[in-house]
């Protein structure tokens, strides 16, 4: 082959008539495994098709032509979190679609990354001191891999979070079993103002089961004991009449009368 293959007098670089050494140098390339996955995932970082608010607009716009997101991997959108890697939490999160936002992160695979696109996502935004219905930080539902400030930060400022995202998939260990992203050092850290919520997997699961107490403790505080258990002891059918004689109790009152039905 090395007397077939002949250089031509006069030229540099890879040739198709190069000998064994030379199509070996210009043709092959050592790397890890790690290295190769790792480029490309970094290359088709796909996001999921979801958006809260204003910032979304800007999110489209950034996946349209003119900045053209799909030039660095990143354009499909999914529309089923399972097949998606990131969740750009574009826009504003209120009580009420917190528990939606978590459900939706939990059912993306692992590894998976989340853009917070926002002044609103990040910390509130202009609702922080008087926005009773905002989450003060979509930091206390799921953890953030990047935070974009800016209200709205322009899609050049979004291309520029991916490619924060892409740089941490670069380091990671995915082939080795480092799926959760701890042992790399790349995964945020549960935020401590909810550490008792989402610092274990047993944590996590119980949270993501009980929302209904998770936001009533969010937003008015833990419950108080004596309302727990007060009914022990009673028969089902007693306090099924129990529970019915309030809440007639109560629609009497707010109606100005005050017997029972």
């Amino acid at each position: 082959m090395t007397e077939l293959l002949k250089i031509q007098p006069g030229h540099s670089g890879p040739q198709p008539n190069l000998p064994d050494e030379e199509f070996l140098k210009y043709n092959v390339m050592l790397t890890t495994v790690d290295h190769f996955v790792n480029w490309a995932r970094a290359a088709s970082v796909w996001p999921m098709t979801f958006g809260l608010a204003c910032c979304a607009i800007e999110m489209m716009a950034a996946g349209a032509s003119k900045y053209d997101l799909d030039r660095f991997g990143s354009g499909p959108f999914r529309a089923t979190p399972r097949q998606a890697d990131l969740m750009i939490v574009a826009g504003t999160v209120t009580h009420k679609m917190a528990p939606r936002v978590r459900r939706l992160y939990d059912q993306m695979p692992e590894p998976k990354y989340v853009i917070a696109m926002g002044a609103c996502v990040c910390r509130g935004g202009p609702y922080h001191l008087y926005g009773y219905h905002v989450v003060k930080g979509v930091d206390l539902i799921v953890p953030v891999d990047v935070y974009l400030p800016g209200c709205p930060p322009r899609p050049e400022a979004l291309l520029e979070a991916v490619f924060r995202i892409q740089e941490k998939i670069k380091l990671e260990r995915t082939v080795q079993g480092d799926r959760d992203r701890t042992g790399a050092g790349t995964r945020p850290p549960v935020n401590p103002r909810v550490q008792h919520l989402w610092g274990t997997p047993e944590a996590q699961h119980k949270t993501s089961t009980t929302w209904a107490g998770w936001l009533r403790g969010l937003l008015f505080g833990p419950p108080d004991e004596h309302e727990h258990g007060h009914d022990e002891g009673h028969g089902e059918g007693h306090g099924d009449d129990h529970g019915g004689a309030h809440g007639q109790d109560a629609h009497a009152s707010a109606h100005g009368g005050g017997g029972h039905h």
